[in-house]
């Protein structure tokens, strides 16, 4: 045993023994107080009500945030800078986001949680961000990269997603639609960035080593996130721990993607791609190489550049969109009259003659619908793919609610409870209602970003809103006209604790056809 694995180990005891004790108490106080707010104890503060109640933590959050107001000061461990005000109020939100934009960067703080994403557009701030977000934009609004996109998603949906509905269906099986979802997302938005289909969503459900560590990454992020720097550091210096995990599972993602890059380096340098090649589009990383924009942007197109740029657009496109598919498919098949008006929708749209028959739908046909716009809106309300999001102020500020914030503390938005809040959205907060989306004149009704957080706000909105919906409508059509789908009885949709909403037992289910 080495110096510094006998030293872990003593230490790792020792805090084991300290949390026992502490937590003895800790457990007999209870974790709130008389008002139903987190206790707060000496030295731990309300720490330990949030470890606690960590099994329960959306809702959980909710509540406590419904009792005062939307906004509460979460005191952390005394001398590690982790006190957080958690707020849902819309005023704060958009003071934050919009109207003092410049006093509240990611910062450092982000950056070092969320390392692994290198310099790419989600870690960055000031000058480098916006160059990356301008480069980003040319990329999501090219032609090419659009034909793409649409070719990806309606050939994976065809001949992916059908086709394990058919089977699943023939011999009426249980299976985790969530996993299926995860493979679709994952395969379409790899071939969009890279050009490379993975093909992990196949009746085979092969192991997908690079999954399976991008879900231990965020797995590790969110204990990042609940423990004070110095030990999550101390762990990674170490070696030891989730720490170790995590640097095991970037150093494999790293290897994938570099010789992604290496492959598309020399599939390029084979010459032009044919005319039916040219019809297909581009994938976002040909573009980043054929079109290189270094003079324009002052980013330096390098490997590191290519590797950071196709790891976010990947951390983007992949969590979102199947994270926001499994609550929507399990809402509107448990709320039958959703179900009825989104199938009346698509007969509308369908040819004279069709209605009545297997189908699958365009991109461009699904271009106009409202209610199932409407009905995806709702869901991303309720669940939205990215339950929370802090921010670290560069100086001392006052809220709009009147709450003090300064550079050593976290600003927080829990997304989950502020979908929820009646002071926001009504007393029917809390149910699943598309209608609220659709306007007078039967349009989708416009929501202050700072109201509906799920695409951001302010100069950080979301780019690839379209392409979210894009897949989003053309797997919700081609499932609900298709197929009825049941939940297994008695099956726990509890969402997970993750920096990612997903169901934390899967989403089991059997499939029906509606059509001979």
């Amino acid at each position: 045993m080495t110096f510094s694995s006998l030293f872990a180990s003593i230490a790792y005891l020792e805090i084991f023994i300290a949390i026992f004790f502490f937590f003895a108490i800790f457990w007999a106080l209870g974790d709130r107080d008389k008002n139903g707010l987190p206790r707060n104890y000496p030295f731990f503060g309300m720490f330990p009500a949030l470890l606690l109640s960590i099994h329960r933590i959306h809702e959980g959050t909710k509540e406590v945030l419904s009792k005062t107001g939307g906004t509460l000061l979460l005191k952390g461990i005394w001398f590690t800078n982790t006190d957080t005000l958690c707020t849902v109020d819309p005023a704060n939100v958009h003071y934050i986001m919009s109207a003092n934009f410049s006093t509240f960067p990611k910062g450092p703080e982000f950056k070092k949680i969320f390392d692994f994403l290198g310099d790419g557009i989600f870690n960055s701030d000031f000058d480098l961000w916006k160059n990356q977000r301008e480069y980003a934009r040319e990329l999501i609004i090219n032609q090419r990269y659009h034909k793409c996109l649409v070719k990806t998603i309606e050939n994976k949906v065809k001949d992916g997603l059908i086709p394990i509905h058919e089977f699943m269906a023939k011999e009426d099986r249980v299976f985790d639609l969530q996993d299926i979802f995860k493979r679709f997302t994952f395969d379409t938005i790899f071939k969009i960035v890279t050009g490379f289909d993975p093909g992990c969503l196949s009746l085979e459900f092969p192991d997908v080593p690079f999954l399976k560590a991008m879900e231990d990454i965020d797995h590790v992020i969110v204990i990042r996130h609940l423990l004070p720097e110095i030990i999550w550091n101390l762990q990674k210096r170490l070696g030891v721990g989730p720490e170790k995990k995590l640097s095991k599972s970037v150093k494999f993602v790293d290897q994938v993607i570099g010789q992604y890059i290496l492959m598309k380096h020399d599939e390029l340098s084979k010459g032009a791609k044919t005319k039916e090649e040219e019809e297909e589009g581009f994938d976002l990383l040909t573009l980043c190489i054929v079109n290189d924009g270094e003079a324009k942007t002052g980013l330096k197109f390098d490997n590191k550049f290519l590797r950071d740029t196709i790891l976010n657009f990947l951390v983007a496109g992949r969590d979102g969109v199947n994270s926001c598919l499994t609550w929507f498919i399990w809402l509107v098949f448990t709320h039958p009259e959703v179900e009825k008006n989104i199938r009346e929708e698509l007969r509308v749209i369908m040819p004279v003659g069709e209605a009545e028959k297997w189908r699958l739908f365009t991109v461009e046909e699904l271009k106009n619908v409202v209610y199932l716009h409407a009905a995806l809106y709702e869901a991303l309300r309720l669940y939205p793919p990215v339950p929370f999001q802090f921010k670290t102020p560069q100086e001392s500020d006052i809220l709009p609610s009147g709450h003090h914030v300064h550079p050593k503390m976290r600003v927080m938005f829990n997304l989950y409870a502020m979908g929820r809040m009646e002071f926001i959205w009504g007393k029917d907060a809390s149910e699943f209602k598309p209608e609220r989306w659709i306007s007078e004149r039967g349009t989708i009704k416009h929501e202050p970003s700072y109201k509906f957080l799920s695409f951001n706000a302010g100069p950080r909105k979301c780019l690839g809103k379209g392409t979210s919906f894009t897949q989003l409508k053309a797997v919700a059509a081609a499932v609900i006209h298709n197929y009825q789908i049941k939940m297994v009885k008695g099956h726990d949709i509890s969402p997970n604790c993750s920096v990612i909403l997903h169901m934390k037992y899967g989403f089991k289910v059997r499939v029906k056809k509606r059509w001979a």
